[in-house]
């Protein structure tokens, strides 16, 4: 299965692995990050130079990063597509100025500004001051769009594109429930649902998370009317969020269902306090409305034979969220650039408006990726070089 997965990037890494493969890395089997960065503060001034990359190809182009989000590493998926190693890089999405390119490269030259993800299979780390990237894994990033917000917007970008355009069709007249909108990838969600004219409603886990739902508002000046239809806190455990989706749409239900995870189980086998705030696969059911769409971000979901029942009566569809989907296969990356330039368009033009924390320096990268690799972190994490 892996062999697919982009192995010309591979032709130019293996002589050079074992000098690489301590550049911002991720000790996979602890949370703490100590060792790797270590050794990348060492080698950062030698890295600066280029001087431990091998030779740029043919479709390769070299990346001064001037700033890395940190995301959760899902190593469990490593392992399952064989790609488990001991040591994996941290950050992935970056953006940056290109300083050199290869002889075959057509979309970019040097002083560019680009943008991207890097695939799963890198042996790079975004956390490196100079990395080489393939050519069709970036895009150009907008003059006026900032180094910290091209690289903390593009994965949710990435993953709201997918949910709303390609495992749902998101239209004007449709209604979108979009469960914990005040996160990173919840807010960028109800940013692109609402430019596409659909109405949205959203859950919220506590008073501060309710309060910037109702603060967001479109881009367009003088426009008062909130983002969110109705904002559902459920951070005591007293609203039926069913109940409350059924009243606000008349009790047609909603047509799409962006979840964050849901209550696989009775509440007494759920023992941490965020299980107890997620809806049970009952009551998502039980709100979607007929022909609709539940996309779940639930990768262990299990629906008893009256589940599915219940979706056949509704002619209803439930969809997996994998965003990294774009990187298994070169068949849509034509696709898949589109994407990341729509992306960098919206940011562009204040559509989408991400939630970020302050920029982070180089040395905090550690304490900021165990707080990412905890789930602990509310807004985007994002080291500035």
């Amino acid at each position: 299965m892996v062999s697919r997965i982009h192995l010309e990037r591979k032709l130019h890494l293996s002589s050079r692995k074992e000098v690489r493969t301590h550049f911002g890395l991720f000790e996979k089997q602890e949370v703490s990050l100590a060792k790797c960065l270590a050794v990348l503060k060492e080698q950062h001034v030698c890295n600066s130079a280029g001087e431990n990359l091998p030779p740029t190809g043919d479709n390769d182009v070299k990346v001064q990063v001037r700033a890395c989000a940190l995301s959760w590493i899902d190593t469990k998926l490593l392992s399952e597509i064989k790609l488990e190693k001991e040591l994996l890089p941290v950050g992935r999405e970056i953006s940056g100025v290109v300083l050199e390119v290869g002889r075959k490269v057509t979309f970019f030259q040097p002083d560019d500004e680009v943008v991207g993800i890097l695939p799963l299979d890198s042996e790079e780390s975004g956390l490196c001051e100079v990395i080489l990237v393939h050519e069709h894994y970036l895009v150009h990033k907008p003059e006026k769009v900032c180094w910290v917000e091209a690289a903390g917007t593009v994965r949710d970008g990435v993953r709201a594109y997918t949910a709303l355009h390609y495992l749902s069709q998101v239209s004007p007249g449709k209604t979108v429930l979009i469960m914990d909108g005040a996160s990173p990838f919840g807010t960028i969600a109800i940013q692109l649902a609402q430019h596409r004219g659909a109405k949205v409603i959203s859950t919220a886990y506590s008073l501060e998370d309710k309060q910037h739902l109702e603060r967001l508002r479109p881009p367009v000046e003088g426009v008062r009317q909130p983002l969110v239809a109705r904002v559902i806190d459920v951070s005591n455990g007293k609203i039926d969020v069913a109940e409350s989706c059924l009243e606000e749409t008349g009790g047609l239900g909603v047509d799409i269902v962006l979840d964050a995870g849901v209550k696989l189980y009775s509440a007494e086998d759920e023992s941490t306090s965020k299980s107890q705030l997620l809806p049970h696969k009952h009551d998502i059911i039980t709100l979607l409305g007929v022909g609709g769409h539940w996309i779940t971000t639930e990768k262990n979901l299990q629906l008893d034979p009256p589940d599915s029942h219940s979706l056949f009566l509704k002619g209803a569809t439930v969809s997996f969220l994998n965003d990294e989907i774009w990187n298994l296969s070169n068949v849509q990356q034509g696709k898949y650039l589109s994407i990341l330039e729509d992306i960098m368009e919206k940011l562009s033009s204040s559509i989408f408006r991400p939630q970020l924390d302050e920029p982070i320096p180089l040395y905090e990268a550690k304490v900021s990726m165990e707080i990412v690799q905890k789930h602990q972190a509310r807004k985007r994490q994002v080291i500035q070089f």
